[in-house]
């Protein structure tokens, strides 16, 4: 048994020893299986992390779980789950996500990593002095009383030799009828680390703003607004945080938000990006028309009425009636965030008619060539905007002269001047924007509108500007902050994405006082209220943590455990959710 357990502790080591290697080397990739029932997995710092709902941890680790049923060899290790346990039956035709081990196997795995970093176990074929391995942490089913859903184990290390571990137990329930009290807690931590005094830190999130299925029937976007604040010392457990506290605003938004007011500027986008894909493979996937009239009738009514008007005066104040209009239809909160311009150009109403309409490549063929008719006739003389290096705005420049350049209507050329005149206009509009709102300058703006490289990197810039302003719009609809903090959001958003690529997953987080939040918070219950009870040893705590949403991904509770009707008797689901995390340390010097 002896000669098993050593051989056992020395494959572990091994193997673990041998990923964290290859992430070195950067060919770490996939998670890999140990002893045909376990999966471990890597996770670097930076990446998302399990942890982080429960410990706030951000660091290396390794973390075991069951081999998903596809991947299973045997399950001859397998323990029997009781039938009365809280944790639902999983069916095998299920995509369950990450899948927990019998605490049994936990404790026996913990024990095998534990043996492998003992200095005093020198039997070992490990090689001397022993590499300290990250932390390990195991995601356990929850079957025994205390419904452990996590073990962990990390080493203490002293001027670079590993002299103890710190082993975790974290415990999961859905608990409705929570009972704690501070104290308590206190001198828990106090008689299992044998101390005198002892600290404690206070963590609430509060959720300002979510979208749900039910906001976003006609999108997929996924918006949270959600506030972090962190105290010391903490009096009594729920309290409200104080306003001494340390706050941080997380923001992630995801563009397409249905309760925006940039719906329209979203739909010009997306036929932007349309274009760009078009011109860059040479097939265009053409979205559904907006309009009952085909593209080619608004586009020649659109130049009927220039001919008659013989000016821009009346076809401007048209666009801009409607859009005082369609404002007018919007709330008040949706108006102060976001003003459509009335300004504009020739080439920019083309473009609003354009994206809504046209539905093929000859849709585009038989427009340009309305318009390059109407121009060498000397029918229209639009006005347009300074600055446009578009090739419509310059056939537009020399038909002031009464010569145009011969333009082939071909190829991709005609993409490429709806492309242009495309780009020009939710450029302008996007200044208008943080211009008016006093946001950004042209200078902070000039990564963004720079026309001095290729047309498809200005695409991808745009569609960068766009993100910040929905972030910025989210945040003026739903929290309301002062423009103090809408300036230093936008600085931090531009500074970001003139580093990295487009990424809408991306959590922005912006320090903010409590004072200028208490409204927002003070009034509503936390989504997630947690207490660290310490003693100056960041490695030695107790945690106990109430949140309204499960904090693991691979336990699932029945409904009856965690659910009530609300006072209207309304299906609404109230869940309540406790975790208590408790170390114990070893020293093997």
């Amino acid at each position: 048994m002896w000669l098993q357990m050593n051989k056992a502790a020395e494959d572990l080591y091994a193997r673990l020893l041998q990923e964290l290697d290859e992430d070195k080397k950067g060919t770490c990739k996939d998670p890999f299986v140990y002893e045909a029932d376990v999966q471990v997995q890597f996770i670097s710092k930076g990446q998302p992390n399990p942890l982080k709902n429960i410990l706030s941890e951000d660091d290396t680790i390794f973390i075991m779980e069951k081999v998903p049923f596809e991947k299973e060899e045997t399950d001859d290790v397998e323990e029997i789950q009781s039938e009365e346990t809280a944790i639902s039956d999983v069916s095998t035709g299920e995509n369950v996500g990450p899948l927990a081990l019998p605490v049994g196997r936990a404790r026996q795995l913990i024990g095998l990593y534990t043996m492998a970093h003992n200095p005093n176990m020198t039997h070992l074929k490990i090689k001397q002095p022993v590499t300290a391995l990250p932390p390990l942490w195991i995601r356990c089913d929850g079957s025994d009383p205390e419904g452990t859903c996590w073990l962990g184990a990390e080493l203490i290390t002293t001027n670079g030799s590993i002299t103890g571990i710190v082993f975790y137990v974290v415990s999961c329930k859905a608990d409705k009828h929570y009972s704690v009290h501070l104290v308590d807690l206190k001198n828990l931590h106090k008689k299992r680390h044998h101390l005198s005094t002892v600290a404690s830190r206070g963590f609430a999130q509060y959720e300002l703003f979510k979208s749900t299925p039910l906001d976003d029937i006609a999108s997929a976007s996924q918006t949270t607004i959600t506030l972090d604040i962190s105290w010391s010392p903490v009096d009594e457990i729920l309290e409200i945080p104080p306003l001494s506290s340390t706050a941080t605003l997380n923001i992630k938004v995801e563009s397409g938000e249905s309760r925006s007011p940039l719906n329209n500027l979203h739909r010009q986008l997306r036929f932007l990006l349309v274009l760009a894909d078009g011109l860059r493979t040479g097939v265009t996937e053409w979205p559904e028309p907006l309009e009952v009239k085909s593209a080619v009738e608004l586009v020649q009514e659109f130049l009927n009425d220039l001919n008659k008007l013989d000016g821009f005066g009346d076809s401007i104040k048209k666009d801009t009636e409607t859009v005082k209009q369609d404002t007018a239809a919007v709330e008040r909160s949706l108006e102060s965030a976001f003003t459509a311009r009335g300004d504009l150009d020739f080439a920019e109403q083309l473009w609003c008619r354009m994206s809504s309409s046209v539905v093929s490549y000859q849709d585009l063929v038989k427009c340009f060539t309305l318009i390059m008719q109407s121009l060498q006739r000397g029918d229209i003389q639009p006005w347009l905007h300074s600055g446009s290096r578009s090739l419509l705005s310059k056939l537009i420049h020399q038909s002031y002269h009464g010569s145009m350049d011969t333009v082939s209507l071909t190829g991709t050329i005609p993409v490429l001047m709806l492309l242009e005149i495309g780009l020009d206009k939710l450029k302008k509009d996007y200044i208008s924007f943080f211009i008016g709102q006093e946001l950004a300058s042209l200078n902070h703006l000039e990564y963004f509108i720079s026309s001095s490289v290729d047309i498809q990197e200005q695409v991808y810039r745009v569609q960068k500007l766009y993100h910040i302003l929905e972030i910025l719009v989210s945040c003026m609809l739903f929290i309301k902050p002062q423009h103090e903090l809408l300036f230093s959001l936008t600085q931090s958003c531009i500074k970001y994405y003139k580093q990295n690529p487009l990424n809408e997953q991306h959590i922005f987080q912006l320090p903010v006082r409590p004072i200028t939040m208490k409204n927002l918070y003070q009034s509503e219950k936390p989504q997630k209220w947690r207490v660290e009870i310490n003693s100056g040893q960041k490695k030695v705590k107790t945690v106990w943590q109430l949140s309204d949403s499960l904090p693991v991904d691979h336990l699932t509770f029945h409904k009856h455990d965690v659910s009530e009707l609300t006072l209207n008797g309304s299906l609404e689901e109230k869940k309540y959710f406790t975790n208590m995390v408790t170390c114990s340390q070893v020293h093997f010097k």
